[in-house]
């Protein structure tokens, strides 16, 4: 045991944030400060059993594990005082941390997942490292953490979830907060674990070594609970807690009982860290005030052309499946992971059928816990590892919604274009037409348009799904939901176009359809997804029964998604009729017509067709009368003939 070493890391974590609670109370930080002052030697001890190609994951209580692990003094300072020399570059700040193999986030327990994820990188490169994860006591009430026990445990990863129990939910006690044990929640899950304090840290120090030799030898994952005591506010300076109750825990503290006894020569010691911090504190302060805040335009504008598509007429889901098979075959760090993808299942839609006899261990079924299953593939994209994650039903995203917009779409930015992109695609089907009711038919996908870093596809039956799939299997790409609307499945790839007309495919990375006869069209019919063959029958019916021609534009990527690329197609034709299977309300159509107006009085008339404003009935005949049909689109567009008609809306 490095006794000097493991003082000097817990000295220098205290006296760092000491100096960040004054560089707010003089001004010079925003936001919010959640310190470890009291609780050093959790972060000081257990670093030393952590190795170069360890990863360490912590929460919005960070600094003391970052310092730990990685001795980078002026990277955080800066960080937390918002400036570009930061290890974010002011993006982060207190609680977002992201350098190399040490990743905070803000919110409780969401790291977890992710850490689980980088244990089974490392069980996979079988190179012998392991995930470290420090939550508080109060994390114990979110319940991914018992998502992650139980598969931690059932797939033996390398796992460390340091808990460390400083008796406080923020301001609540825990003995109002928690039930039972931290010990038999473990033990619920076959986890093995121990006990140990701050207070007795040299024993902290063994115990936390015997967890590690448990990890590394293949033993599972393994929970170290560190009892400790938080002795500043939980943010900067709210604190209610009893004054003689604090007192006597400063009184007691380990730290301040070695610097009052003037042992292990502290005092020289605290005068050189002293020195270091306000060195870091000058150098930050000298640097750039103005954060680097990145954009995230999607893929940059360029010179559209169009081609005739081409496709095999086969099924969408035997398409598909080929399509991941292939990719497994191609790279051979892809995985496929999710509810019941496995075969001889396959998926409830039967995408996966196969895959595992080919690539065993690369897809893997999940245990039923959408969240932990998003965060582990997050967490193997992370390290190396690009990952498809299969969510059964759409309606089921909303279980995983913390993990792909506050974890995954985040990763980027927090690593400010200094590291690859997290290539981690959520895969879902969507939509109604199957009777399922009211929560497995919904089109959810609108939860997350808008979302920087999060990238939105969608397959249709024009272009099929290989051309996604193939790209989003070269890489860089970063974070997508790829949503897979249900009716597509059973339907052929190259959807039958009227005749004399057309179908195209752009040279964009995520392409664009675009049907169209040589004559001049009167209006545009666009959608994504499921809705595109609907538009290809309403198509078919204008020219038929109304002598109207349409031309039909069916993007790929949903979100972003700039109208303005398409100008040229929009200004052939004099109205605009957009269609969507979610909600209308804030939805796609809604952001079309948004941009539309951005283009100015040259642009299209619009008219929207969407649902009714109800949930989605199981009984056929009322699913029918929600979801818009081919005849509402017709009767959209030719009530569009008039030159003099409203924008409106059709349900």
């Amino acid at each position: 045991m490095d006794r000097r070493g493991i003082l000097r890391k817990a000295l220098l974590v205290r006296r760092v944030e000491e100096k960040l609670l004054e560089l707010f109370a003089s001004g010079e930080l925003a936001g919010t400060v959640h310190t470890c002052v009291g609780q050093e030697f959790s972060a000081a001890v257990i670093s030393e059993h952590i190795r170069d190609h360890d990863a360490v994951f912590s929460n919005h209580r960070c600094h003391g594990h970052y310092l730990a692990t990685t001795g980078d003094v002026p990277g955080l300072v800066a960080e937390v005082m918002g400036r570009r020399a930061g290890v974010c570059g002011g993006r982060g700040g207190s609680q977002h941390l992201h350098r190399g193999n040490f990743l905070s986030t803000g919110v409780q327990g969401g790291c977890v997942p992710i850490a689980a994820g980088a244990a089974l990188a490392r069980k996979t490169r079988n190179d012998g490292g392991v995930a470290v994860c420090f939550i508080g006591d109060g994390t114990l009430g979110e319940g991914v953490v018992y998502e992650v026990l139980n598969l931690a445990s059932l797939w033996k990863l390398p796992l460390v979830l340091v808990v460390e129990d400083n008796s406080y939910a923020q301001s609540t006690p825990r003995t109002a907060a928690l039930a039972g044990t931290i010990a038999a929640r473990a033990s619920a899950f076959g986890v093995e674990s121990a006990r140990a304090d701050t207070w007795s840290w040299e024993e902290l120090w063994a115990t936390a070594g015997k967890a590690f030799d448990h990890v590394r030898s293949g033993g599972g994952p393994f929970l170290l609970e560190v009892q400790t005591y938080r002795l500043g506010a939980h943010s900067k300076g709210d604190d209610d807690r009893d004054p003689a109750e604090i007192a006597a825990r400063v009184a007691s503290d380990p730290l301040n009982t070695l610097l009052r006894e003037g042992s292990d020569d502290l005092p020289h010691l605290d005068e050189e860290i002293r020195v270091l911090v306000d060195s870091a504190v000058a150098e930050a302060l000298a640097s750039s005030a103005e954060a680097e805040v990145p954009s995230w335009p999607g893929e940059p504008a360029v010179s559209r052309r169009w081609s005739p598509a081409s496709a095999d007429p086969t099924r969408f889901v035997d398409a598909l499946r080929a399509s991941l098979d292939q990719l497994l075959h191609r790279r051979e760090d892809v995985h496929v992971l999710g509810e019941d993808v496995e075969s001889p299942y396959g998926g409830a839609f039967k995408a996966t059928r196969g895959l595992s006899f080919d690539h065993p261990g690369r897809v893997r079924n999940t245990p039923i816990s959408e969240a932990a299953l998003v965060g582990v593939a997050t967490g193997l994209s992370l390290n190396g590892f690009p990952t498809f994650a299969e969510i059964m039903f759409g309606d089921f995203v909303t279980l995983a919604a913390d993990q792909i917009i506050n974890h995954a779409a985040k990763l980027g930015f927090l690593a400010g274009g200094d590291e690859p992109p997290v290539d981690v695609v959520v895969r879902t089907p969507m939509g109604g037409g199957r009777g399922y009711g009211p929560t497995h038919s919904q089109s959810l996908e609108k939860i997350f348009f808008g979302v920087p870093g999060l990238r939105v596809l969608a397959f249709n039956s024009l272009l099929g799904p290989k051309a996604l799939v193939e790209e989003l299997g070269r890489g860089g790409a970063g974070p997508t939901l790829l949503l897979e609307n249900k009716l597509l499945y059973g339907r052929q790839v190259g959807a039958e176009q009227p005749r004399g007309f057309t179908t195209f495919v752009s040279d964009e990375r995520f392409p664009t359809a675009l049907v169209r006869s040589q004559k001049q069209p009167h209006v545009t019919l666009l959608g994504y997804g499921g809705v595109c063959d609907d538009l290809l029958v309403a198509c078919r019916r204008l020219f038929l029964e109304h002598d109207l021609i349409a031309q039909v534009l069916c993007p790929t990527a949903v979100h972003p998604f700039r109208l303005a690329a398409y100008a040229d197609v929009l200004n052939a034709a004099p109205a605009l009729v957009v269609v969507e299977e979610g909600q209308g309300f804030g939805g796609f159509g809604a952001e079309v017509l948004a941009q539309v107006t951005e283009l100015g009085p040259a642009g299209p008339r619009v008219r929207r067709v969407v649902p009714a404003a109800s949930p989605l009935p199981a009984s056929r005949e009322a699913e029918r009368r929600v979801l818009p049909c081919v005849d509402d689109i017709v009767r959209a567009a030719v009530e569009m003939r008039s030159p003099t008609a409203a924008s409106r809306e059709v349900s």
